[in-house]
């Protein structure tokens, strides 16, 4: 990272900007590009005023600290050549006139000198200076940067700390460990570290799930991007065997050793199936597994009224996707985004343009990051979607069989603390012939509440009866349910085992 701003600096771009919130990290690679050249560098704060960017003693600033035209005008004045300045935030008072005209004037005084302004900000830079610069991308702290957080940020607790800490990590877990703090800026790492190791005093495997959360909720929702709370696990999903062997498989697929053994991490799957039967909760339970955050990108809040802001909306919607990595990203109901882009539409062709920038992402994108999209209705889709190389597999979640359904059955029974052994599970599951998982859960609730209503324990015909008042979705469309299975038979990976 310094070697390429060295380069910048020695070719002679007089204007830098580092858009970044990670103040301190830019400071230190800003230190070792000018280290390295070496060049002598001075900084500017609106708090601090301007001074030596690695000040050896406590000296006066050169400018007092106030507003940034004294600085400017300043560093407008001084002779000296190949010399770097840098300025932090200074996009707020480039709105006043005589500060835009200075910059100005620096740049041409900076190409004869060949000296160097850096900007250094957390907002974004008015255009009329932004267009003036040259864009330098810091990017997120590496696997190497991050590593060295966890293991300095153990120490000084251990140092400073009267209890007694505790480390026991193998070398797998310390690489997911880092691998989950990706996305963070180094000084947030470092609190959700002190976090794990001061609420036990220790730092192990079992911290990693802490950790993925206090990302999550550190990092927030923004956006067309919602972060989903993981609170799931295998054993909560009937049946799909197949998909659940796929998925163990590629487990370890964003881990070093995959890397060292020549594979690339997984990209993703498409779901296609019956509404009702599990896609969604798949994708918490592969989130949850994996101890990776969760993100759902809603097609629902993409469109804007005004020209070019629903395309902005999924670039920064991929960004932050980005900045979580690693990550489950999940597309819910992909069809309802992109299912005009495959046909002639009303929109001006903004469903092609945004179908177009979100295949150019899932082909390109070298981040961590697995993509479950679910569909309803995958004929509406156009076909480069589901070509192998934008999702690694594409698999049909059909209705249940009778011994899934009475597992299905038997998991939610447990949930609300019945013994699933105490019911004739598979007398229930063949009633509920044609029944998805989610009219099954419902069912359950139902009887439930008549059972609760009557002042009675949860019986066989409470379920008999809730089963049979239930019109399954399978039953009142049946000719969509019949076209989509049919649509999948020779196009799609069933999820579960096929009866033979």
């Amino acid at each position: 990272m310094p070697e390429k701003l060295r380069l910048l600096i020695r070719a002679g771009n007089p204007l830098i900007a580092i858009p970044t919130i990670d103040e301190e990290r830019a400071l230190k690679v800003v230190q070792e590009a000018a280290r390295g050249i070496p060049r002598p560098a001075f900084c500017w704060s609106m708090s601090e005023g301007l001074r030596p960017l690695v000040p050896e003693t406590k000296k006066d600033p050169l400018v007092k600290p106030g507003n940034a035209i004294k600085a400017l005008q300043h560093v407008r004045g001084q002779s000296q050549s190949r010399t770097i300045y840098v300025f932090k935030d200074l996009g707020p008072h480039c709105k006043d006139a005589l500060v835009h005209r200075t910059i100005r004037d620096l740049m041409a005084q900076f190409r004869e000198s060949k000296s160097t302004l850096i900007l250094i900000d957390a907002l974004p830079l008015p255009d009329e200076i932004a267009r003036f610069t040259l864009r330098f991308e810091l990017g997120w702290p590496g696997a190497e940067e991050l590593e060295d957080v966890v293991r300095k940020t153990y120490k000084r607790i251990r140092k400073e700390s009267y209890e007694e800490v505790t480390s026991r990590l193998t070398r797998r877990e310390i690489e997911q460990l880092v691998q989950s703090l990706r996305g963070l800026t180094c000084a947030q790492a470092e609190r959700v570290i002190s976090s794990a190791v001061l609420e036990d005093f220790s730092l192990t495997g079992d911290d990693i799930p802490h950790i993925v959360e206090a990302k999550r909720t550190l990092l927030g929702s923004q956006g067309c991007l919602e972060s989903i709370a993981a609170d799931f696990d295998s054993e909560d999903i009937g049946g799909l065997e197949n998909l659940k062997e796929w998925l163990r498989r590629r487990r370890k697929g964003f881990s070093r050793e995959a890397r060292e053994f020549g594979l690339e991490p997984p990209r993703g799957l498409l779901m296609l199936g019956v509404p009702g039967c599990g896609k969604s909760l798949c994708a918490k339970v592969v989130a949850a597994d994996w101890g990776m955050p969760l993100l759902r990108l809603d097609p629902g809040v993409l469109y804007q009224k005004f020209i070019g802001e629903t395309e902005s909306q999924l670039r920064l919607a991929l960004r932050q996707a980005e900045s979580m990595a690693p990550c489950v990203m999940w597309i819910d109901e992909i069809e309802k985004a992109f299912a005009s882009a495959s046909a002639a539409s009303a929109d001006g062709g903004l469903s092609k343009r945004m179908f177009g920038t979100l295949l150019s992402w899932m082909q390109d994108h070298r981040h961590p990051i697995f993509i479950i999209a679910t569909a309803n209705d995958i004929s509406a889709l156009p076909p480069e979607l589901m070509r192998k190389g934008r999702f690694d597999e594409v698999f049909f979640v059909d209705l249940p069989r009778a011994d899934v359904r009475a597992e299905v059955l038997s998991i939610h029974l447990r949930r609300h603390n019945r013994d699933p052994k105490a019911y004739d599970l598979a007398g229930l599951a063949s009633a509920a012939e044609g029944f998805s998982g989610s009219e099954l859960e419902q069912a359950v609730v139902s009887a439930l509440f008549n059972a609760f209503s009557e002042g009675e324990e949860l019986s066989d015909e409470h379920l008999y009866e809730a089963i049979e008042e239930t019109q399954p979705l399978s039953v009142l469309n049946a000719e969509k349910v019949a076209h989509l299975r049919h649509w999948a038979a020779n196009r799609c990976v069933p999820a579960d085992l096929v009866d033979p």
